[in-house]
C-alpha cells in the first residue's frame, strides 16, 4: 500500500463516529385545525434537518390518504445548540404557506414554530421512535 493510501485509511478508522441528531426520528403532530394528526419523519438532509408527512390519521385515529403525504414539510433546519433548531423553512399545508421555521428539543417533545412575519404558531410533536 502506498504511504498516502495508508495515511487517508488510517484517517478513516480514527474518524470519530458521528452520532444521528436527537431530534431525528418518527413524531407524531397535534391534531390540526382539521383535528387531523401526522407522522413526520426528521432525518438529516446535510447539516441541517428535514422532515417528511410519512402518514395522516382522523379524529377516531384511522389512517386517511390526503395530498400532504409523502411530501416535504420542512428543510434546512440547523442545530442551534441546547436543543435548539433555526434557519429552516416549514410549509403549513393547511394554509399553503411557507414560513420561517424554528424548534425546540425537550426529551420526547419537539415544539415546531413557524414565523410568517410577525406571525407565529406552532405545534408540540410526540416522538414515537
Amino acid at each position: 500500500m502506498k504511504p498516502f493510501a495508508f495515511a487517508a485509511a488510517l484517517a478513516l478508522l480514527a474518524a470519530p463516529a458521528f452520532a444521528a441528531d436527537p431530534a431525528v426520528g418518527l413524531w407524531k403532530t397535534q391534531p390540526d385545525r382539521k383535528n387531523l394528526t401526522s407522522h413526520i419523519q426528521i432525518t438529516a438532509c446535510g447539516p441541517a434537518l428535514c422532515g417528511k408527512v410519512i402518514k395522516a390519521f382522523d379524529s377516531k385515529g384511522q389512517e386517511v390518504s390526503t395530498p400532504n403525504v409523502g411530501k416535504p414539510l420542512f428543510w434546512d433546519l440547523k442545530p442551534a445548540g441546547a436543543g435548539r433548531y433555526d434557519g429552516g423553512t416549514v410549509y403549513v399545508p393547511l394554509l399553503n404557506v411557507t414560513a420561517k421555521a424554528k424548534a425546540e428539543l425537550s426529551g420526547s417533545t419537539l415544539r415546531v414554530t413557524g414565523c410568517k412575519g410577525l406571525v407565529c404558531d406552532g405545534q408540540t410533536w410526540t416522538r414515537i421512535n
